[in-house]
Formats: C-alpha cells, structure tokens, sequence
C-alpha cells in the first residue's frame, strides 16, 4: 500500500508540476501573442506612412513634370511678344522719319531755316553779347544765334541764306574769333553777320 501511496502521491505531484509548467507556457504564449499583436499594429502603421509618401511623392513627381502654364511664358508667347516689340520700334522709327519730313516740308513752305531759330536782327556785335571774345574787331549788323544740337556751320549760313542773309561759313568764323567750327557747343551765342544789312 505504501507503494501504492508513493505512486499516488507522484502522480499528483507530476499532473501538478505539469499544469504549473503548462500555466507558465501559456503566460509565455499570451505574452509572445501580444508581442506579435504589437508588431503586427506597427507593421500596419508603417505600411499607412509608406502609402502616404508614396502617394505625396507621386504628386510631386506629377507637379514637376506638368509643365506651369499660368506662372510662367513659353516660348511661342515670348517670340510673339519679340515680334510685337520689334513692330512698335519698326512704327516708331516710321513716325519718326515722318515727322522729320514733315518738319523740313513745312521749313520749306514757310522760307525759315532748318535750324528752327528765327534771325534777330542786332544792332552791332558788341550790343548783341555783351561777350568781347566772340565779338569781332569792328561792330556790324547782324543776327544772333544761339546753337542747336546737331548743327554746323554750313547748315547755320544755308539756313540764312535761304532767309535772304548773304553770309559765308568764312564770315561767320571771322565774325566769331573763338568759335571752334568742329566742336559747336549747343546753347552757345553766335554772331551771324548780315553784308546787307546798312
């Protein structure tokens, strides 16, 4: 009996020590199954964040490849705009030479020099301009000119010429002994000398 005792009592100790070691491996288990629950949630997040950039990474690639028609001008817009310009410019330099004819048309109607200055007669040179250095030796009768931008001398005495003035670009320089002839300073008084006048 006691062998039978003896049995009974490891029998009850190994179902014990077996449902204790079964308890401890189902803990183990339940924890693992967590484990693997938690890392299966991570996966799933991180499976939404690579979507998403995918995704934004797409629209980027879409954006920089479509071409911007309202920021930017392509280039048939900048040749048309090219040829616009050079059209005005063209119309420009056409009015330009128009009014230029124009103008020489109405000096030739009207008799007055290409200059634009009309001949104020003076007295005598050193009444005129109060300025000896440009005022010849002996006083004369005359006209002063105050010179324009772009005008010479031969232009100045054809000018008064065309008015009835006799006048030589030589009389001129003689009635002024210190005007340069090849570098006239717009603004500057002149003398011009008028031979008939009495």
């Amino acid at each position: 009996m006691k062998k039978i005792f003896l049995g009974l009592l490891v029998l009850i100790l190994a179902v014990s020590f077996v449902r204790a070691q079964d308890a401890g491996t189902q803990q183990q288990i339940d924890k693992l199954s967590g484990q693997i629950q938690d890392i299966l949630a991570a996966q799933e997040q991180q499976g939404k964040r690579l979507a998403a950039l995918e995704k934004e990474i797409s629209d980027l690639t879409d954006k920089v490849n479509t071409p911007a028609v309202n920021s930017s001008a392509s280039a048939e817009d900048l040749k048309a705009l090219a040829e616009k310009v050079q059209e005005i410019d063209k119309k420009r330099q056409d009015d330009r030479e128009l009014i230029l004819k124009q103008i020489e048309n109405l000096v030739k109607i009207s008799g007055g020099p290409s200059t634009g200055h009309k001949p104020k007669p003076v007295a005598d040179t050193t009444a005129a301009s109060g300025d000896n250095s440009t005022t010849p030796a002996v006083p004369q009768k005359g006209y002063d000119y105050t010179i324009a931008p772009g005008d010479t001398l031969s232009a100045i005495a054809k000018a008064y010429r065309a008015q009835g003035v006799k006048v030589t670009t030589a009389q001129i320089i003689a009635a002024n002994p210190k005007l340069n002839a090849n570098a006239l300073i717009a603004g500057k008084k002149i003398f011009i000398p008028d031979a008939n006048a009495k």
